[in-house]
């Protein structure tokens, strides 16, 4: 990545997002799962002034599958995190990754006027922010 070159999130996010409800079972949010390279589904608001949420496969395996629970009858709302930390989609790369090494993120929603864009992870930021103008 050269100094001089600005990469924003908007570039190397992955806009491809799958969504799922709060209510949903495990099970279903697994099957609703399209795009398996994101790691994750983000959840959705029920309503206006509500938060985003975000279902990790991480949380997953650690609260479901660990715990021997049932997928069918464990709700997304029971093991998901919520609210989280979202970015624009306009911010620096560097300062994206310094966010998520401070808050311990590993993936976040790109959030812009209230919709989400896609998501942004420390692979993309790796992979394709510091390639990025090569």
């Amino acid at each position: 990545m050269s100094p001089s070159k600005l990469v924003q999130v908007r570039d190397v996010m992955n806009p491809q997002v799958d969504m799922v409800d709060g209510m949903a079972t495990v099970r279903e949010a697994l099957r609703a799962l399209q795009h398996v390279e994101n790691k994750c589904l983000v959840v959705k608001k029920r309503h206006e002034h509500d938060e985003y949420g975000m279902l990790l496969l991480s949380d997953v395996a650690r609260k479901v599958l660990a715990q021997d629970r049932a997928p069918d009858r464990v709700n997304v709302y029971e093991v998901m995190t919520k609210p989280v930390i979202s970015v624009e989609p306009g911010m620096d790369i560097r300062y994206c990754a310094r966010l998520f090494d401070r808050f311990g993120l590993t993936r976040a929603p790109v959030v812009e006027c209230g919709e989400v864009l896609g998501v942004v992870s420390f692979t993309d930021l790796v992979l394709r922010g510091m390639l990025a103008g090569e």
